[in-house]
């Protein structure tokens, strides 16, 4: 197979993908596509639920294990869109559509190079996964793939946290201009509730839970974080929702809702920010997380795969925004053609060039990663 014809397939499957809505939850369509394109090319696909994947030939489980992963799902196109999401027009150089740059265009560029590359032996495994609901961190998307009876066993038990090889890792998909995100901030959503006493706002009566909540809000607005991040900075806390159970004028509130966006860096674990802001608050408002399941991650500058990126003049930085690799237990890079600043945006595009050079970039980190011999 020609590097060129490959590249040229990358775009047309892109194409196709985007004619097909896709939004979390509603995937079938894309995942049924992308089976029919691997089994086209020789490859043998797997389906759990809307995600698909497929393994290379001479599996080992002795062996480090390099995972292809990016999303097919797509967030609802926003209402500024002057084009039509889902038609896939390729103008001056640009293709345009709903998902082409998030993360289509990473989708495809994982694709070709796994195609590429799955027929050859090597020191690694390598196994593409398309996942589903990475738009609204879903439980059915990746989690679900690695927690799958049957991927298990295809896989060997790989990525069981007692198995994993001290060097699996995985290239997570995503617009970052083809640099690489080594770090990236968690995400943490904490739901406070204020507790007062309801009465009449004219009598000066009951206890009123709204300045609970805004005294709250202050002190967490004010927080000063000592271990800030070289590649994310601080933790950030940004309050973006607030509400009372009653909407009479006249009625001191009894409780106050609000809702606190934490981006936590990799110095902190969760709980260490849950313990620290309940501590700072006021005894009548309480903090409770709605999940901790994307957690800030770091894959380490010595690991080989990031040294590869290096030996090829890759930059690297830590992102502020939230993937699948927060939700792998082994350590990935976040890379992809495409430009985050275009991510969920009107009239998204992404140039044919980025997605050609994605492909050889993947062609490259793939072939010197897997050809390396490592000490376990």
């Amino acid at each position: 197979m020609k590097s060129t014809t490959i590249k040229q397939e990358a775009v047309s499957l892109l194409q196709r993908l985007i004619t097909i809505p896709s939004f979390s939850k509603q995937e079938e369509g894309t995942a049924a596509i992308l089976v029919e394109y691997l089994k086209q090319w020789g490859a043998e696909p797997y389906r759990v639920g809307n995600n698909v994947y497929a393994i290379a030939k001479g599996f080992n489980p002795l062996q480090p294990t390099l995972l292809l992963n990016s999303h097919h799902d797509t967030v609802k196109p926003n209402a500024h869109y002057t084009r039509d999401p889902f038609s896939p027009l390729i103008e001056e150089g640009k293709l345009y559509g709903l998902g082409s740059n998030d993360a289509g265009a990473s989708l495809v560029a994982l694709v070709a190079s796994f195609l590429l590359s799955f027929t050859k032996s090597s020191n690694w495994n390598l196994i593409i996964a398309a996942t589903a609901e990475e738009e609204i961190s879903g439980t059915a998307g990746i989690e679900a793939l690695l927690q799958d009876k049957n991927f298990i066993e295809q896989t060997k038990g790989c990525f069981l946290q007692e198995n994993i090889h001290p060097h699996t890792c995985a290239i997570v998909g995503e617009p970052t201009l083809l640099q690489m995100a080594i770090a990236e901030r968690g995400l943490l959503v904490l739901d406070g509730v204020a507790q007062g006493k309801a009465g009449h706002a004219a009598r000066e009566e009951g206890e009123n839970a709204l300045y609970h909540a805004m005294n709250a809000i202050q002190t967490i607005r004010n927080i000063s974080w000592e271990r800030k991040s070289s590649l994310l900075g601080p933790v950030k806390c940004s309050t973006t929702v607030i509400e009372t159970e009653n909407k009479a004028h006249n009625i001191v509130p009894a409780s106050c809702y609000f809702v606190v966006d934490v981006r936590v860096n990799e110095q902190y674990s969760f709980q260490e920010v849950i313990d620290i802001l309940q501590s700072v608050i006021p005894p009548a408002v309480q903090l409770k997380p709605r999940s901790t399941r994307l957690r800030s991650s770091l894959i380490p500058l010595d690991h080989p795969l990031v040294k590869v990126g290096l030996a090829n003049q890759l930059s690297y930085y830590g992102s502020p925004t939230t993937s699948d690799k927060a939700l792998l237990p082994f350590p990935a890079l976040k890379l992809g053609p495409g430009n985050s600043a275009r991510s969920h945006s009107a009239d998204e595009w992404v140039g044919i060039d980025e997605i050609e050079n994605g492909v050889d970039l993947y062609c490259i980190l793939i072939d010197q990663l897997t050809n390396s011999k490592l000490n376990a």
